[in-house]
């Protein structure tokens, strides 16, 4: 053996990272990766393993292969993948532009997911043509099936239709959003349209759904009122034909009648349609970092509903009146500075809406978030058609609100939902209610999408069924009823149910998690996948992180709003792919360095 080959041979395997998941978050976590590289790794080389069956950068959500009708629920101007300088992190900024700058389209444009998702091809590319000479990035298009390995040594990543494994010496788990096996209610429901010929469509992505079995003309109950259902309601209509004329839908006559409820069965809020002007909100004031300290220093823990809803709610206010004040004093009845001074010192909320109702002479221009969330409580019609009216004068009425910076203090709010998102990331688990609230009223569809909803209303292609939507399987068939029209009942042979699965890692599809979970990684009560907050390192029971895995997105406690953000508002997971970044890149250096040694 010559001596080259024998220093060849002795010499220490190139150092190797593999990421698990090749959408948005994976194609952040390479530029964190490329932006603090010429800091924090001078090593000899790295290889990077990104395994995903979908293409890098677009991943799953926003692939190419789906409906151009499908639309961004986001402003083109309001995403952008890169860093600036409100995001809180260690590592150098990188800016970059947003979709509207990159694609040279109007920032107002709703575009759609095709391209959303070649620009996160653009974004990937960059990323991966930044990173220094030496890491290499190698795509495997294919599904990772489980995580082996000693918890002091290299990982084992073993991949669909691979007879070995990638080895590894950290893994990132960057899976996004989840498929998951039914729950019991959805099982029960599945096996009963199986034993009578009905259709049963469970919690699903809905570009991936197989709508095929819903009949034209056939009665379709649909639960969930978020995106997913606009989705469902553009691929079943638009997607089969129908067409728009103004204001008026001009059916195909191959739309099933889709009748809709939900919890507040109410469709979210739609996208604020106006710019920011002025002075922003101080944000945070009322629920910052040293109110997050506090609550995780707490020696029995906290309670979400006792102890972090009423600073969120005072902070949502604060941000609110903020802007009241500020931008349309002549609504208002003392000087800000007397308001705030009280506001600051009052944490009791029936002293707060005391002090509101005594300083904001208008109802309307007063924050009720109460009535913001549940907008039909205690509302009844005496029958379906009464219902019909109703709801569209409220989507009316919420287009017209959420267009007018006259009522510019629903912007602020937004801004203050973010702000909160921001610190939440920190408090882990908090619950799905939170998720659900902020969703509603931060990440509603595109105004047209509810200009639609009013004209198919008009078609009689969408019927509205109430809030406290109750479904139930008997005599052959489904029902469905709401506490809005009491008494009423609608039959169908096909239900629907309108919303993303939970990304419980117990009920996940996913191998890999399944795997990781049985192997001891520790979750929440609503099983999310727990991590250390500080950089994304997955925890075993124990509270103990691993040394070699980590894990970000959604099916984790510190999932963020979102892989991508609204330039300049903080970007949560901007600020975590840099901290898992850093933490993986010192991590490989010292592994480097012990090896030449």
């Amino acid at each position: 053996m010559s001596s080259d080959t024998l220093a060849q041979a002795l010499a220490a395997p190139r150092p190797s990272l593999v990421i698990v998941g090749a959408g948005p978050r994976g194609t952040g976590l390479i530029e964190r990766i490329a932006a603090n590289t010429p800091e924090l790794y001078a090593g000899s080389g790295l290889d990077i393993h990104l395994v995903d069956p979908h293409p890098p950068g677009a991943g799953r959500l926003w692939r190419a292969a789906q409906s151009p009708l499908l639309w961004m629920n986001s402003h083109a101007e309001d995403v952008t993948m890169f860093t600036d300088e409100t995001v809180d992190m260690a590592g150098p900024v990188r800016e970059g532009p947003t979709l509207h700058e990159w694609a040279g389209i109007d920032g107002r444009t709703f575009t759609d997911r095709r391209i959303q998702g070649e620009y996160l091809r653009w974004v990937y590319e960059r990323a991966v043509a930044a990173l220094p000479p030496g890491v290499t990035v190698h795509h495997h298009p294919r599904r990772a099936l489980r995580v082996g390995g000693p918890r002091e040594g290299r990982q084992q990543v073993w991949l669909e239709g691979r007879p070995r494994p990638l080895l590894a010496d950290l893994v990132v788990l960057a899976l996004g959003h989840l498929d998951a096996e039914l729950d019991d209610e959805q099982r029960e429901l599945a096996a009963y349209a199986r034993e009578h010929g009905l259709v049963h469509l469970p919690p699903d992505f809905t570009a991936d759904s197989d709508l095929s079995p819903l009949a034209p003309g056939a009665p379709v109950l649909v639960r969930g009122f978020g995106l997913a259902f606009v989705d469902l309601m553009v691929l079943l209509t638009e997607g089969r034909g129908g067409r728009y004329a103004g204001d008026t839908y001009v059916p195909s006559g191959r739309e099933p009648v889709l009748y809709v409820g939900s919890r507040r069965g109410v469709p979210y809020h739609s996208k604020i349609g106006y710019d920011w002007s002025g002075e922003r909100p101080p944000l945070p004031r009322f629920f910052g970092p040293a109110e997050v300290d506090a609550l995780l220093a707490r020696p029995g823990g906290f309670d979400f509903r006792r102890d972090v809803w009423p600073l969120i709610e005072k902070e949502l206010g604060f941000a609110h009146y903020h802007r009241l004040f500020s931008a349309h004093p002549e609504r208002t009845a003392v000087a800000w500075s007397a308001f705030e001074e009280k506001y600051a010192a009052c944490d009791d909320p029936a002293e707060r809406a005391a002090l509101a109702a005594s300083a904001v002479p208008d109802p309307a221009d007063r924050l009720d978030l109460a009535a913001l969330d549940r907008p039909l409580e205690g509302v009844r019609y005496g029958s379906y058609e009464e219902l019909q009216k109703g709801m569209r004068d409220h989507i009316l009425a919420d287009l017209t609100r959420r267009h007018d910076p006259a009522h510019s203090p629903d912007f602020a709010v937004f801004l203050g939902l973010l702000s909160v998102y921001g610190q939440l990331v920190r408090l882990g688990d908090v619950g799905p209610w939170w998720h659900g609230f902020f969703s509603y009223l931060a990440s509603g569809p595109p105004g047209p999408r509810l200009r639609q909803m009013l004209a198919l209303s008009r078609a009689g292609v969408l019927k509205f069924l109430g809030a406290d939507m109750t479904v139930t399987a008997e005599d052959g068939v489904f029902r469905a009823w709401s506490a809005t029209v009491p008494g009423s009942v609608v039959e169908a042979r096909a239900l629907v149910e309108a919303r993303l699965p939970q990304p419980t890692v117990e009920r996940a599809r996913d191998p890999l998690l399944r795997e990781l979970y049985a192997d001891g990684a520790a979750v929440t009560p609503d099983g999310l996948l727990s991590v250390d907050p500080a950089d994304g390192r997955v925890l075993d029971r124990t509270g103990r992180p691993h040394l070699r895995r980590f894990a970000l997105g959604p099916h984790t406690d510190a999932r963020g709003s979102g892989a991508f953000t609204r330039p300049r508002t903080g970007g949560p997971a901007f600020r975590q792919n840099d901290a898992t970044a850093r933490a993986a890149l010192l991590f490989l250096r010292a592994l480097s360095s012990r090896a030449a040694a």
